[in-house]
């Protein structure tokens, strides 16, 4: 399992998973799961993804095969829009899972795999949207700022709560990592190191990119204050009535 976080904000963009990957209690793995592909100057694209490990591989491995290729069919380089290469990860997962896809169920395992992309191409705006495993798509939204694929359950009341599509890029970072420290305490297959990108609308640049390890400071800061402040806010709350003060 993993968990894998996008955001749409009226500024940019927020991205960020975990690196965990696990095909049993004994068979764990760390495994980048944020992949960018900046390299060109007018856009910049990320793909974020969860699911079989072998698929997801050769779904990205193909993008990258099909940048610069003589046909441009599949080439991200080349793709008139961020719906357009959401069409073009969408039609490479469904080779993938068409092509390995019995294989791997005839061995007991499920071939399936979701993505979250997300950037922008010079001349439109910033997008983000995921991408089921059958290979059709949504697009998050103003009404919808986040999308989540993998183990979403833990995180996404702090985000109900608290995150809109006004929200600054700094303060939905920081509610993207209290989403993941929610998960991560619940769910022993998501965990750090948490990749995040920060994306500022129009900069056409994935510079901002984090890394944060188990025992990174602000990581564990955080985590404390967090729990503490939840600890004391809780501990001055009202006690619910008795039954005979609430009838």
């Amino acid at each position: 399992m993993t968990y894998c976080l996008g955001i749409v904000l009226d500024t940019g963009l927020l991205l960020a998973s975990d690196s965990r990957s696990n095909a049993g209690v004994d068979q764990i793995y760390l495994v980048k799961k944020l992949d960018i592909f900046d390299d060109a100057a007018d856009r910049m694209i990320a793909v974020l993804s969860a699911g079989n490990l072998a698929t997801t591989q050769s779904v990205l491995a193909l993008l990258r095969a099909g940048i610069g290729g003589d046909i441009g069919e599949r080439d991200l380089h080349r793709a008139p829009s961020m719906f357009a290469v959401s069409q073009i990860v969408g039609d490479t997962l469904r080779d993938v899972i068409a092509r390995d896809g019995e294989h791997v169920v005839a061995h007991g395992g499920d071939p399936s795999a979701s993505f979250l992309v997300a950037g922008q191409i010079r001349g439109d705006r910033h997008r983000l949207f995921q991408i089921y495993s059958a290979g059709n798509f949504v697009e998050a939204s103003e009404r919808t700022p986040f999308v989540q694929i993998g183990e979403t359950k833990y995180g996404k009341p702090i985000l109900d709560r608290a995150l809109s599509s006004s929200t600054p890029l700094e303060q939905a970072a920081l509610l993207a990592l209290i989403s993941f420290d929610a998960t991560i305490r619940s769910n022993l297959s998501v965990e750090a190191p948490i990749d995040m990108l920060h994306y500022e609308a129009d900069s056409f640049s994935a510079a901002n990119l984090m890394r944060f390890e188990r025992d990174h400071p602000y990581w564990r800061d955080l985590r404390a204050r967090y729990s503490d402040g939840l600890m004391k806010l809780v501990a001055g709350l009202p006690v619910p009535p008795q039954q005979s003060e609430a009838s």
